[in-house]
């Protein structure tokens, strides 16, 4: 359970750090797949410091899992699943695709919750 626990940490990890990089470097590509109907032309400032703010959430995890406290990761891991449910929420709270709410953000979240739980009961 712990083994699964920490590969799930790892990928969401991960790949939040990879979309923040897609953040800073494309913003505008970034973030089109990001489920909202339109981005506002004038939208990079704010999408750099989205794109740090991913980078470090995704370091976080990493860190710990290098600390090697499963326990203290599962609790980081549940908390932080709050994120991307609140990405879901505002996609959904202004019109934008439901199937990326859902499916992108919304099951970010679920793999989380799973991840954490494993962390919390292994």
């Amino acid at each position: 359970m712990l083994v699964t626990g920490y590969v799930l940490t790892a990928i969401v990890a991960l790949g939040i750090i990879y979309i923040g990089l897609n953040y800073l470097f494309a913003p505008k590509k970034i973030a089109a797949g990001f489920g909202f109907n339109e981005v506002p032309e004038n939208a990079e400032t704010f999408l750099n410091v989205k794109g740090g703010r991913d980078i470090g959430a995704g370091l976080i995890p990493l860190a710990l899992m290098i600390y090697g406290d499963a326990h203290a990761l599962g609790w980081v891991m549940l908390t932080a699943a709050i994120w991307p449910v609140f990405d879901m929420l505002l996609i959904l709270r202004h019109r934008g695709k439901k199937a990326i709410a859902f499916g992108v953000h919304g099951v970010t979240a679920a793999v989380m919750v799973v991840a954490a739980l494993l962390l919390l009961l292994g």
